[in-house]
């Protein structure tokens, strides 16, 4: 997996998946103008070619495209293309983005989007992504934790399980980091959504619970009655650190 190392010195660099030729020239006039260098692209197939052979620093890319659509893009370049995806769309059903988050978008915004909040929306996901090749941890602290069979760096963006580097995503990463480091604290959805998105949770969104239930699967835990990320009933989500033996 490529792994980008930006410099702050050098413009952003984003790709833009749109087929829409007028809202990608007004998404790209206005992210310029915030000294954002912006690349248009406007079919599926051609696009996952340049997101692994580009390697831009962020990818936005719509849901209904032609060649291949969103979902088939981030599906195909996740494997090699370590940076954010944020997945954009006029389709507000949830199905959607349950799929998108699933296969590894790290946001999705619906259209029409105000370019302001597009704005706001890209700078919270790329403080999640590394820059000069170290973690920007928002509100986190860098450091290594162990807990009998598994450990996690932060430095090293890495969890393992029994000596075994789990594949995660960013957002998986992050969230357990999060946890982690964070031992028998609970965390409510808001407060998970506003440390690692930077805003506020409105009741409906599910990318806490889907990703939640994903760590589980990858930590070896009881999907039916966890005992690592336990389920605090009302309140929100509590990393066990004494569940993972000697």
């Amino acid at each position: 997996m490529s792994t980008k190392v930006s410099n702050p010195e050098v413009a952003l660099r984003i790709l833009l998946v749109e087929d829409d030729v007028r809202l990608s020239a007004l998404i790209q006039e206005y992210l310029q103008k915030e000294s954002m260098i912006v690349l248009i692209e406007h079919r599926g197939d051609v696009a996952s070619k340049r997101i692994i052979n580009e390697s831009p620093d962020m990818v936005i890319l719509d849901l209904m495209l032609p060649g291949l659509d969103g979902l088939e893009v981030c599906k195909a370049v996740r494997p090699e293309y370590s940076g954010p995806i944020m997945m954009l769309t006029a389709r507000d059903e949830d199905i959607d983005q349950v799929v998108g988050l699933e296969i590894g978008a790290d946001d999705y915004v619906t259209k029409p989007v105000q370019p302001r909040v597009l704005l706001a929306r890209i700078r919270a996901l790329l403080r999640r992504f590394p820059q000069d090749g170290n973690m920007q941890a928002s509100k986190q602290e860098t450091g290594e934790y162990s807990y009998g069979c598994f450990k996690i760096s932060s430095t090293a963006r890495e969890a393992w399980l029994y000596d075994k580097t789990l594949e995660l995503t960013t957002n998986e990463f992050d969230l357990l980091w999060l946890l982690a480091s964070n031992p028998g604290e609970i965390f409510t959805r808001d407060t998970i959504l506003e440390r690692l998105r930077g805003i506020d949770y409105d009741g409906i969104d599910r990318s806490v619970d889907i990703r939640i239930s994903r760590l589980r699967k990858k930590l070896g835990d009881d999907t039916n009655h966890p005992y690592r990320i336990k389920t605090i009933r009302g309140k929100g989500y509590l990393f066990v650190k004494d569940a993972w033996g000697e």
